[in-house]
């Protein structure tokens, strides 16, 4: 049984990036990942402009002013944002100019309005700047050509308002993972049927669902597939063949019913593990076949189902998304408020809330039972904190690691 760095490794080594990509609008393109450089043909700032509103001037006509020999300076023209300027600034002139106004040619320093005292069309300057004070040259941010965003990153907000305002209007991107989801189980039904004694109903595909949207995937539901090995065969082929990634919760365990393993072999996937010593979720099945398709063979049971995908399936999914880097969970130390346990003999993970309390990160931990099957503690979970092999409790008010999830 692999322990789950081990596991991990394992599985990124099995990913083949995504290398189809496909051309976008930027306001299409939060929480895609770039697939080409990108470059402008635009300096930034695009001229030289003011960073406080004031007076332009020429330094070499006010540098030795004071409070008591104040320079008195002709104004020559208003510059607010956006009008370019008309006059050149001539000795002993200046221009009214305002936050992010373009400076007017001569000009060289920005003199700050509270520096000053206007009459009329002249200006009292009381304070001698710096040179250059307030000035924003051109291309002090950014040269035009210069690579201004490297492909495998994932684009936010930061990264838009980036493109924007260098006018990258269409940007290629990878296309989104394809993931096939489907659950497996005679005793299944969804939650829009009429529950019978012994019957369980499926969450797993609503929250696999959620999570791979949430990652930026395209998921699709494959519906529940019986245990009946020829149509779980035939679901498992199709998937294959047609989807970058497959998940499949339950019939990974060692059951008359488990047939997951055995079909993987069939179709001719290489499977490299079988499960891995972390509590929840030991039972895990990873293959992968010629085409590139990676399948994920995931426990039945809701947590160890959510945990698995936490802990192994994302990062796989960030490697073929086109991801540069940063595949691995975030793993961080903080404070448990209570005391956490295990039998030392797996990786145990408990689920709970990480909360920032007198700016200082606590995990609490959720209330009631931590047993796989139990889901409805889980809601609001936002962490694991990790118990390691060997270790069987961690006393509140220790530090403990935790992952943080999403």
């Amino acid at each position: 049984m692999l322990i789950p760095t081990e596991a991990e490794s394992i599985i990124l080594n099995l990913v083949q990036p995504l290398q189809e990509t496909e051309t976008i609008a930027l306001k299409n393109a939060n929480g895609r990942i770039l697939a080409q450089t990108v470059q402008s043909e635009l300096d930034f700032p695009y001229w030289d402009n003011s960073a406080m509103d004031g007076y332009a001037v020429q330094y070499e006509d006010v540098k030795n002013c004071s409070q008591d020999h104040p320079t008195i300076l002709e104004i020559i023209e208003d510059i607010p944002a956006g009008k370019k300027p008309q006059k050149t600034l001539q000795s002993r002139q200046a221009s009214r100019i305002f936050t992010g106004a373009m400076l007017p040619e001569s000009a060289d320093t920005i003199v700050i309005q509270e520096n000053t005292q206007r009459k009329d069309d002249q200006v009292v300057i009381f304070s001698p700047p710096k040179q250059a004070q307030f000035v924003r040259h051109r291309g002090t941010f950014y040269q035009a050509g210069e690579a201004l965003l490297q492909p495998g990153i994932k684009i936010k907000a930061p990264e838009i308002a980036v493109l924007a305002t260098a006018q990258c209007t269409q940007l290629t991107v990878y296309r989104r993972p394809r993931v096939a989801i489907f659950s497996t189980g005679d005793e299944l039904i969804t939650p829009d049927q009429t529950l019978q004694t012994g019957q369980i109903i499926d969450s797993n595909q609503y929250a696999l669902m959620a999570l791979i949207e949430s990652w930026g995937g395209l998921p699709i539901f494959l519906g529940i597939v019986p245990d009946q090995p020829k149509l779980l065969k035939e679901t498992m082929q199709q998937a294959i063949i047609t989807f970058d990634l497959v998940l499949s919760t339950g019939g990974v365990s060692v059951g008359d019913y488990d047939y997951v393993e055995k079909l993987l072999e069939e179709l001719g996937g290489i499977i490299s593990i079988r499960s891995v010593a972390v509590k929840p979720g030991k039972p895990l099945t990873v293959a992968k076949f010629t085409n590139n398709c990676l399948y994920f063979g995931i426990p039945g049971n809701p947590v160890s189902a959510l945990v698995s995908c936490w802990r192994f399936v994302h990062p796989a999914f960030k490697k073929l998304s086109g991801l540069s880097h940063n595949w691995t969970p975030n793993f961080i130390k903080v404070v448990t408020t209570e005391t956490l346990r295990s039998d030392g003999k797996r990786e145990t993970y408990c689920w709970g809330q990480l909360e920032l309390v007198d700016s200082v990160y606590q995990f609490r931990l959720a209330k009631g039972s931590q047993n796989s099957a139990n889901l409805i503690n889980l809601a609001l979970t936002n962490a694991l904190a990790i118990i390691p092999i060997g270790t069987t409790s961690i006393n509140a008010g220790e530090i403990v690691e935790v992952m943080q999830v999403s």
